[in-house]
């Protein structure tokens, strides 16, 4: 995000109406509630510290994922939004990689996000290239023998979760981790496949 631009002084934001209304509802800064807004389709829960919305990517994220921690400090405050295409920037990031040292090695690009009915944050996968980001396991055999139904696993976001444990969430300063030994699936799919469609949701 920070690579690509996305950080908006919050002096430049215009807070709507609806964004003022919001923002006394849930305690923040009617200008960051602008911005949230923006970056949102669909409003889904506003208390006092919280607002969660389903992002314009699909994601479920509070404050759209909109982040003002580990930013340079200034007399102006600013924001940071996700990148507009995280699975694109997975691609160019992997292309370039490629260039530089002749391997191109999959890309996750992450953001830690909370989980509904669970405390806590874990890094998830918001962009992904060169993997297949949900691993679907159905028709093969368990150890009973018994043929999976129902299984996918979120591949990318199990490396994100792990990568995660390195990366920190405070001031660790590593942005980048790198796997390797791991057999990977074959395939390439994007990290779009992973939010759950609202047809498919039995809790919105």
């Amino acid at each position: 995000s920070k690579a690509e631009g996305r950080l908006v002084p919050l002096a430049s934001v215009s807070p709507s109406p609806r964004a003022v209304s919001l923002a006394a509802q849930t305690n923040k800064d009617a200008r960051l509630v602008e911005l949230v807004l923006r970056e949102s389709r669909t409003v889904l829960r506003a208390a006092p510290g919280r607002l969660i919305v389903e992002h314009r990517l699909g994601l479920i994220h509070a404050n759209a994922g909109i982040d003002q921690s580990n930013l340079e400090s200034s007399d102006e405050p600013v924001a940071l939004l996700l990148p507009i295409d995280p699975d694109a920037s997975a691609h160019t990031l992997r292309e370039r990689l490629a260039a530089t040292y002749g391997i191109a090695p999959a890309v996750i690009i992450s953001d830690s996000a909370g989980r509904a009915f669970r405390r806590g944050v874990v890094s998830l996968a918001i962009g992904c290239a060169g993997l297949v980001a949900l691993w679907d396991r159905i028709g093969e055999r368990d150890l009973a023998g018994r043929t999976l139904q129902v299984t996918e696993i979120a591949l990318a976001d199990q490396l994100a979760a792990a990568a995660g444990l390195l990366m920190g969430e405070a001031g660790e300063g590593l942005p980048a981790v790198l796997i390797s030994g791991l057999a990977l699936p074959p395939g390439d799919t994007p990290a779009t496949v992973l939010p759950r469609p609202a047809a498919e949701d039995l809790f919105r």
